[in-house]
């Protein structure tokens, strides 16, 4: 039974790391597109309105689509008052009670909330406001799906990793957050 929940537990990092090191290659399309943009604003004298919505896609994809990858790799914003300084059993024990009690409603909040939301766009194939922008609004309305979806997988993993630590199965390591 412990051995199963392991390996659910580092699948579902393993789909977290793949999709946040797939996803952060939109930074650079994202970096690429905004020079495209500057460069044919200011020295051609042409600008397409798709070209800049393009921008706000990328955008939505790179903090919704990478959020569990962040999540993974201990990137969220934490109030660490006390939590550095805690061993590792009560740091499992914080994630643990974490999860159960604040990430979790707050995803199944957001699910709840958005798939109506989502659904609508879907239905009516919600399209730009501009004629020439991009007519896929319900693809970038689906991010906040992706987002909690992949956020949810990766608190159950962050709760399975939290209660093998809390019966001393698994000895983490804490990871770091890269710092620029």
């Amino acid at each position: 039974m412990i051995e199963i929940i392991k390996k659910i537990a580092v699948g579902i990092d393993q789909f977290s790391e793949w999709t946040g090191r797939l996803i952060s290659w939109l930074t650079l399309c994202l970096v690429l597109m905004q020079f495209i943009i500057v460069l044919g604003h200011y020295i051609f004298r042409v600008g397409e309105i798709y070209l800049q919505e393009s921008l706000l896609y990328m955008h939505s994809m790179i903090f919704l689509g990478a959020s569990a990858y962040a999540l993974l790799h201990n990137g969220h914003v934490r109030v660490d008052v006390f939590y550095s300084r805690f061993s590792e059993k009560n740091k499992a024990l914080v994630n643990f009670l974490g999860c159960l009690f604040f990430l979790f409603p707050v995803i199944i909040l957001i699910l709840w909330m958005a798939w109506p939301y989502v659904l609508s766009s879907w239905e009516s194939l919600e399209g730009s406001i501009e004629t020439s922008g991009i007519q896929a609004v319900y693809l970038l309305k689906s991010m906040i799906l992706l987002f909690a979806c992949t956020m949810f997988l990766q608190a159950i993993s962050l709760l399975l990793h939290s209660w093998l630590t809390l019966f001393n199965i698994e000895h983490p390591t804490e990871e770091k957050p890269e710092l620029l």
